[in-house]
């Protein structure tokens, strides 16, 4: 097998030395074309094998302070600065429909397991069918990858979100108009294991574009989710930090003994040009052990963003999820490229009180400026002016440095 390569170095001889051991182990004696497609990609002529090797690293600095409310009650906020994640992932799809993906996370010095499964696709009628540890179908913001977020942080209704668990999932799109998933799981740790008589979550996501312009980029999204909850011993807790991961939580519901929960999340997005808008609103109902003792939270957001240097929000459509941005032009000073420059607010809304369950309410408002130099670097600068009622207020600057390929 031929074996062309550009730039010999150790990554590029490891990357090739993989490919030609699968490659061969399958019996395949096809040649393999190794580019870069923000990030390296590798495939047989035929593209019946494909490989991506991948990773992030998003570095954060905080600086915070606090009125004395929020000192006596949570103690005085700690400036910092953290790897707030450094991940490496390995996906491909073998022989056409068989896919997968491997992906790690190494931030805070304890690896945690965030995608690992296998895959059909092109599955007739169902499209594809996913089997490991993934993430729920559920909320426009949790399924936009954490790359192609417009803040820092998701915004607060995000404690609802059930993120990623071991289960099947199900999912399909019709037409680049219309995307659907659901599925069965488990809840798990960050190694995705559980032990035990787990009862199973369902959940489900719908999104539609009812009008597109400009070629589908410019767009309204519509979409819900809805997941049933259901853990082998009852009981939930939903608490948050004001969109800053170095913070503490401000809010906390404790351990709730409650035998199921219903959650519903309506979503909404705009894009129009270099302008953009989005919006949320996640309820979670739970239905208690004892009777007449059932909760219910909910949160929102509401986000605006502009790009000064007339780019648009990438979307896409089948998967009903938000993409990285492409500047019109790099970042580079001897060609005079100034990357892209992005501008944004956001308003978020967290209540965790009712009836005997005085878990907050908390309120956050956010600035943020982002600078893309290119696809695959970006720096972002979020200040957050965050109210708990009753306790006072906080205030945090936080700042980012992001690689990703």
């Amino acid at each position: 097998m031929r074996m062309p390569w550009r730039k010999r170095n150790i990554a590029g001889t490891i990357v090739l030395t993989l490919t030609w051991c699968v490659v061969n182990g399958f019996g395949a004696d096809k040649e393999v074309q190794v580019e870069w497609k923000d990030g390296v990609r590798l495939e047989t002529r035929d593209k019946s094998v494909r490989f991506r090797f991948g990773g992030r690293i998003h570095y954060d600095w905080a600086a915070m302070s606090q009125d004395s409310g929020v000192r006596q009650r949570l103690g005085a906020l700690q400036d910092g600065t953290e790897a707030r994640r450094a991940r490496l992932y390995f996906s491909g799809a073998l022989h056409e429909q068989v896919e997968f993906k491997v992906q790690y996370d190494f931030a805070g010095g304890t690896t945690k397991l965030k995608d690992v499964y296998l895959g059909l696709a092109g599955i007739p009628y169902l499209g594809k069918i996913r089997v490991g540890h993934m993430k729920e179908p559920f909320s426009l913001e949790e399924m936009t990858s954490s790359n192609n977020v417009t803040f820092l942080e998701r915004a607060l209704p995000n404690a609802f979100a059930p993120s990623r668990n071991t289960g099947l999932m199900i999912s399909n799109h019709a037409k680049e108009r219309v995307s659907w998933g659901m599925g069965v799981f488990l809840d798990t740790n960050d190694l995705g294991v559980d032990q035990g008589d787990g009862e199973f979550n369902f959940t489900g996501r719908l999104t539609g574009t009812p009008w597109q312009a400009e070629k589908g980029k410019d767009m309204v999204h519509l979409g819900l989710g809805y997941s049933y909850r259901s853990p082998s011993e009852p009981g939930f807790r939903y608490r948050q930090r004001p969109e800053a991961h170095l913070a503490p939580r401000f809010v906390d519901t404790g351990t709730l003994r409650m035998q199921s929960a219903h959650l519903v999340g309506p979503e909404f997005a705009l894009v129009h040009g270099p302008a953009s808008v989005q919006a949320e609103y996640i309820r979670a109902g739970l239905n208690p052990v004892a009777p007449n003792a059932n909760s219910n939270f909910h949160g929102y957001y509401l986000l605006g963003s502009y790009f000064l240097t007339g780019e648009r929000r990438n979307y896409r459509a089948s998967s009903g999820q938000f993409r990285g941005i492409k500047p019109r032009r790099d970042f580079n000073i001897r060609q005079g490229g100034m990357g892209a420059w992005e501008v944004a607010v956001r308003y978020s809304s967290l209540d965790l009180n009712h009836r005997s369950v005085s878990g907050g309410r908390l309120n956050d408002f956010t600035a943020g400026l982002n600078w893309y130099l290119n696809p695959n670097a970006r720096l972002m600068w979020n200040y957050i002016r965050a109210e708990r009622d009753d306790l006072g207020k906080a205030d945090v600057f936080q700042m980012r440095f992001q690689v990703n390929f």
